[in-house]
Order: structure tokens, then sequence, then C-alpha cells
């Protein structure tokens, strides 16, 4: 099966008019053909870019929602949710939005008002129209002057151990 139309004369490059077949002609012209090129970076995009990088969901300021997401990707809230976000990637909370549930995230943005706790994301910002009434755990707590927070934070023991002491005995 030919993949393009032989214009001069009329006939497919794979029949001859002995009614034997002939070797198929490469070395066509590009615009003869209906096979689009292939971009020689098509491949280098998606294996350069992390995956959690290509994916963002966003909620967009005149939406509100009530459900849980989860999944892999990051997470823009403009809006109101209300619900627990569980992902593999960033969430970001812009001005204005409202997320009333719990997050679990790598990066946590905060610009709007988030009412529940955040747990183990790797780095939490607070900016300065952010609030947070809730509990803080991570591994590094930015803090913006203006933003407002109401619960306990512990930051900084991200891959540290706690270790069990055990008694000695005097001998």
């Amino acid at each position: 099966m030919a993949l393009w139309k032989d214009s001069t004369t009329g006939t497919s490059p794979a029949s001859t008019s002995s009614g034997g077949t002939a070797a198929p002609v490469y070395g066509r012209d590009a615009d003869k053909t209906n096979v689009a090129p292939i971009s020689p970076d098509a491949g280098r995009r998606s294996a350069t870019t992390p995956r959690a990088e290509q994916k963002e969901s966003v909620i967009t300021a005149e939406l509100t929602i009530e459900g849980k997401i989860t999944g892999t990707g990051s997470v823009r809230i403009g809006g109101r949710f209300k619900g627990d976000v569980h992902v593999d990637g960033n969430v970001s909370l812009e001005t204005g939005a409202r997320l009333e549930g719990h997050v679990k995230a790598n990066i946590v943005s905060v610009g709007g008002e988030l009412i529940g706790n955040i747990e183990n994301a790797k780095r939490v910002d607070l900016l300065e129209t952010g609030v947070i009434n809730g509990d803080v755990k991570a591994g590094s707590l930015t803090v913006a002057a203006g933003s407002r927070m109401r619960g306990q934070v512990e930051f900084g023991y991200e891959g540290e151990r706690k270790t069990e002491s055990k008694g000695f005995v005097n001998a």
C-alpha cells in the first residue's frame, strides 16, 4: 500500500503496466506525500520535562468544588475547594482562593486561605496574602510579612529519624 499518489502517471508506485509489482520509489519530494514530517525535538520534550510538571489542574476563581483530589501532577486553586488534596506534585492556593481540607503535596504555596493541615510537604511558602488555620509539617517553611497563621508548625525535620533511647545497665 502506498502512502502517496504518483501525480505524474496517475498510478501508484506499487503497480506497473505489466501487471507485476515494482519496488516502492524512495526519495520523493516531501510535498508529494501525505505523511507529516517528524519534528527533530518531538521526543526530547517529554524526556527532559518531568511528568509532574507537565500536568497542572486549575480550579478558577469562578468555581466552587467539593470533593477530593488525588493523583499525580500539580493543582492550582483560584476558587473555592472543600475537601482533601493529596497529590504527587505541587499545590498553589492563589490570592482570594479558599481551601477547606488537608493538603499533602511536595511544595505548597498559600496566597489565599487554607483551613486545614499541611502534611509531609518538602516546602511550604506562606505568601503575603496567605492565611493558614491548621498545623504545618514541612521540610522548610517560608513566611512573608503580612501573612497570618493559627496552628502548630514543625519544620526542618525532613529525613531525620527518631531513635529510641535505651537504658544502660551499670555493671
